[in-house]
């Protein structure tokens, strides 16, 4: 089974909130989308349920044109970040109401029940009203609901986020494994480059309302087609300086460098150069450098459990480097960064990948 958007477009007035997108989906694996908020992940599943219609453009499923299909005739679940539960129903109840509708045995409700329940770390509490859970354990009932279906289609959008961080971790490693070579196509929304990266499969991003790359997730992190998609798979946020390449220097705003340093097969031209902040380095001394050096003055040490992200001015830019281990630092230092040619991308005035 496959999912496949083709030239789907949606407006709402006059405002456009998803433009023309073309995309197929992969069955078995998990699809993510990863946006911003606004981005149109939300407006692109509910798309793809049935919930909402195209302006424009089809939706075809296993090879069926399923467009003006309602959502009830769709075998589809779906997750949302704000939980909706049967107030009325115990846990089993719930999570069992949608195997009630189907011609299914009570041995084998049961048994779907408590294998999805024991997943979700819910088995003892199938007898207990959703109301008496507290907020993450009603998600999790909310999320056992949709996996207990069986359903060809499962969308999920941010459904983790409301989780305590180690059933979150846990579940982010067992979901994929879960549908892995299954007949059914997975759909998960998160804003967290990190999730997306954690649960693999394929990944699309998106800005606002298009999608810019789709493909296994590993390679449109490390092989971006373009700066936007660059730029929505980096958390913390991309370091970006424009820089002009003249015969054998490059040269930025308060910086230049000559391009012996791994840039030298470039054109003459002006180009925005773009890296992770965990490749961007302190320099340890004068001899350190990784090949392109810069001066930065700090604004802020922020510590993040065992690492720190240190905030900083850049060649007029706000820049953000992501270190290892606790490091003090005080406002207004100025230090010394130095970052790996290999690591960057270079990106023409499109916007597109030049190496």
């Amino acid at each position: 089974m496959s999912l496949e958007l083709r030239q789907i477009i949606k407006k709402e007035g006059p405002e456009t909130h998803i433009y023309s997108t073309s995309l197929t989906l992969k069955t078995g694996v998990f699809n993510v989308l990863l946006g911003p908020t606004l981005a149109g992940k939300t407006t692109l599943m509910r798309l793809m349920a049935g919930l909402e219609q195209p302006t424009s453009g089809e939706i075809w499923f296993n090879g069926n044109n399923v467009t003006g299909m309602a959502v009830q005739k769709r075998n589809v679940a779906m997750v949302y970040q704000q939980f909706i539960n049967y107030p009325n129903l115990d846990v089993f109840q719930n999570i069992a109401s949608p195997l009630k509708l189907q011609k299914i045995t009570k041995a084998d409700i049961t048994q779907r029940v408590n294998e999805v329940a024991s997943l979700l770390g819910l088995n003892t509490m199938l007898k207990r009203m959703t109301q008496e859970l507290s907020g993450g354990q009603q998600q999790r009932v909310a999320l056992a609901r949709a996996l207990v279906k069986q359903a060809d289609l499962i969308l999920l959008d941010e459904p983790l986020a409301n989780l305590d961080y180690k059933l979150r971790e846990e579940l982010r490693e067992e979901l994929p494994k879960l549908f892995s070579g299954s007949n059914t196509t997975v759909i998960y929304a998160t804003t967290e480059p990190t999730e997306a990266l954690l649960l693999g499969g394929y990944t699309a991003t998106l800005h606002e309302g298009s999608i810019t790359q789709y493909g296994p997730t590993h390679e449109v992190y490390r092989q971006p087609d373009n700066i936007q998609s660059a730029i929505e798979f980096s958390d913390p946020p991309l370091n970006i300086i424009n820089i002009r390449k003249q015969a054998d220097t490059l040269v930025a705003q308060d910086s230049s460098w000559t391009s012996d340093n791994g840039l030298a097969q470039i054109k003459d031209g002006d180009y925005a150069l773009a890296f992770r902040p965990h490749h961007l380095q302190i320099k340890a001394d004068s001899t350190s450098s990784l090949g392109l050096d810069f001066k930065g003055q700090v604004e802020l040490a922020e510590i993040n459990g065992s690492e720190t992200l240190l905030h900083m001015q850049v060649d007029g830019k706000r820049w953000v480097s992501q270190l290892h281990g606790v490091h003090k630092f005080e406002e207004g230092e100025q230090i010394s960064l130095t970052v790996d040619t290999r690591n960057c991308f270079v990106f023409d005035s499109s916007g597109q990948p030049v190496r």
